[in-house]
């Protein structure tokens, strides 16, 4: 690796004092580093290095999207799932890569498209929930064109496994193994019995329609993409969910397994 691509959280590194510890270290390796500042990604990175939370990491996901550049976190927020990197450990860090002592994980993502509209990827979730109103959301859900069943809820979460740890976990769905290649829908708190998630092939294309509210006025709802970018719907309306054919790549320097993670997580709870 040569050319190392730098993503600062500025809020969580506000002096820059650990992202210019990051270049001086590898400058002192002879390698070049390039610093995000809101433009085009420079093409031929080997690496992004990514300060900061999980957040700041998803959202790196994205704007590193179809240019094959593998990410390493280096954690900033609180004991997250992709930002495997402590601030301590910098510069050992920076050494095992260099060495090419690392191996890549590539993690599925997902696509969205509203008809005549956005269209958008998300490697944690894409989310239709409320907008803005107290209002629960009808919706109906559609696999691959058959309808399934309907919804009275506060919105649903359309998760990647790698999402499954996140909004996905708060709303009541099940925990995936990362590198899984799955589908996974569960309703925010759903007005019924029938709330159960439900996990699909990742062959498998799902459609949320919003409906209508009981008086049959129009409803409106709000589409995220890993908790960004939102995009109005209304009553008819369809956003189609498939798996993303662009992949994360991430970066994994230890060996400590995915459970044991969780299970560090799952102490404080």
């Amino acid at each position: 690796m040569n050319y190392f691509y730098i993503i600062t959280n500025s809020m969580k590194d506000a002096d820059y004092a650990i992202t210019d510890r990051i270049i001086t270290c590898l400058e002192e390796h002879g390698k070049q580093c390039f610093l995000y500042d809101g433009g085009e990604v420079p093409q031929h990175m080997d690496c992004a290095l990514v300060l900061g939370g999980d957040g700041t990491f998803i959202q790196a996901s994205r704007k590193l999207l179809g240019m094959d550049v593998p990410m390493l976190g280096i954690n900033m927020g609180t004991l997250g799932y992709l930002t495997e990197v402590e601030v301590q450990n910098v510069e050992s860090a920076i050494g095992q890569l260099i060495e090419g002592r690392y191996s890549v994980e590539e993690r599925m993502m997902l696509y969205g498209s509203v008809a005549g509209g956005t269209s958008d990827v998300a490697l944690n979730d894409i989310v239709v929930g409320r907008n803005g109103s107290l209002k629960i959301v009808h919706f109906n859900l559609y696999v691959n064109g058959e309808y399934l069943n309907s919804y009275q809820a506060d919105g649903v979460v359309i998760s990647t496994p790698t999402g499954s740890t996140a909004y996905n976990l708060s709303a009541g769905g099940p925990i995936v193994e990362p590198t899984a290649s799955l589908i996974l829908v569960t309703p925010i708190c759903s007005h019924a019995l029938n709330s159960s998630s439900i996990v699909f092939s990742d062959k498998d294309e799902v459609e949320i329609e919003i409906g209508s509210r009981r008086d049959g006025t129009p409803e409106e709802a709000a589409v995220t993409f890993d908790g960004a970018d939102i995009t109005t719907i209304r009553t008819g309306d369809r956003i189609r969910i498939k798996k993303s054919r662009n992949t994360a790549k991430i970066i994994k320097l230890s060996k400590i397994s995915f459970l044991e993670t969780l299970r560090e997580k799952m102490k404080g709870n």
